[in-house]
């Protein structure tokens, strides 16, 4: 082979190493630094506005093994993650110690990640900030399934 292929593929190499090094680093960083700063919710008219009587009061949590749902009712604020600190504890490998947060403002209970590294999904959209939630609405966590109850 000439020597400029050899050269090329040597810089493609090490780039890639340089490229792992630099997630991996990252996701430790992410792991350890704990949750993010929390966000405010801001009250825009674009914001959906859920019903009377829509509103869930318990989150029912199926865990990834396929064990029997935890229901827990839904209070000011509810942490979840893999940590002990957090209410719901799931021992999901996709899930981040702190990975989100459920919490109620004005009558209307929101989900928000916490920065984790594999991200919080309600009605298989991604969570990128508060986010309303009604009866019915199911997110999920690396592969635990929660779903909002009455």
């Amino acid at each position: 082979m000439p020597d400029i292929v050899l050269s090329v593929l040597k810089y493609l190499f090490l780039s890639l190493i340089f490229l792992f090094l630099w997630r991996a680093v990252r996701v430790m960083y992410l792991e350890i630094g704990g949750p993010r700063t929390v966000r405010s919710v801001a009250r825009s008219p674009a914001a959906p506005t859920l019903k009377p009587g829509k509103a869930p009061d318990r989150l029912a949590v199926t865990a990834h093994d396929g064990s029997k749902p935890r229901t827990f009712s839904l209070d000011e604020e509810l942490l979840i993650g893999r940590a002990t600190k957090c209410r719901v504890v799931i021992t999901d490998p996709y899930a981040s110690q702190v990975h989100a947060r459920i919490f109620r403002r004005d009558g209307t209970y929101y989900i928000e990640d916490m920065g984790s590294t594999n991200g919080t999904y309600l009605n298989r959209k991604k969570v990128t900030s508060a986010t309303p939630v009604a009866r019915g609405d199911r997110a999920r966590i690396g592969k635990t399934e929660l779903e909002f109850r009455r």
